[in-house]
């Protein structure tokens, strides 16, 4: 089990994770290694994208120890194993399903279900999970992760969509493990070239670095 602790560990002092969705596998890998070059160390590889997991494969290959490279919008437990032994470090879905915990818990890998609610969130804990993605984000807001850890103080929350640059302090100050960013880093992208996605992963990277200071 110390492996999912260690991965734990670094994607909270990484703090941010570049949620990716592409229309095809080499899209997805080229932002991913983009964004890595901006300086985001965890990548969270969606299965929207067509390919997903030969997507995943390839980052794992490359063999950079500082990388750590999950799944995203895994839907059941099936896409979880497939994603697993592709190379996945971590699994997120949009939702918590009891059956994707005990697959990961199975292998030691780290689940991070989506949840909206203080309900879902015990649910959640109770199956293991140890950091709940806040999802959607842009909907809940900074103040919710105050709001769940007055009578919750133990949960780890990361929240996904509706971080921007303009509010990645509130997300740091009201206690967020992590934060996952998707949109913001793609949504300047121009046909062919993604020179931008590093660029702007840069720029979280060094607005969290300020706010941390």
């Amino acid at each position: 089990m110390l492996q999912k602790y260690e991965i734990l560990n670094e994607m909270h002092n990484g703090y941010i994770v570049a949620v990716i969705r592409g229309q095809n596998k080499e899209e997805a890998v080229e932002i991913s290694r983009q964004a890595f070059k901006g300086g985001i160390r965890s990548l969270e590889i969606t299965f929207t994208t067509p390919g997903a997991e030969e997507a995943i494969e390839e980052l794992t290959r490359l063999g950079d120890k500082q990388m750590i490279v999950g799944a995203g919008t895994v839907l059941d437990e099936a896409t979880a194993r497939v994603a697993i032994m592709k190379g996945a470090q971590y699994i997120v879905s949009p939702h918590f399903d009891p059956s994707i915990a005990k697959m990961c818990n199975r292998y030691a890998i780290p689940y991070l279900p989506g949840c909206g609610s203080v309900t879902e969130i015990m649910s959640a804990l109770t199956y293991g999970v140890d950091v709940i993605k806040l999802f959607p984000g842009s909907l809940l807001g900074p103040g919710y992760i105050k709001d769940v850890k007055g009578p919750i103080p133990h949960a780890e929350l990361m929240p996904s969509g509706g971080v921007s640059l303009d509010n990645l302090s509130q997300w740091v100050k009201k206690g967020a493990f992590a934060v996952g960013i998707g949109s913001a880093l793609t949504s300047c992208v121009t046909e062919g070239d993604y020179r931008a996605v590093e660029k702007a992963a840069r720029q979280f990277v060094d607005k969290l670095a300020e706010v941390k200071e």
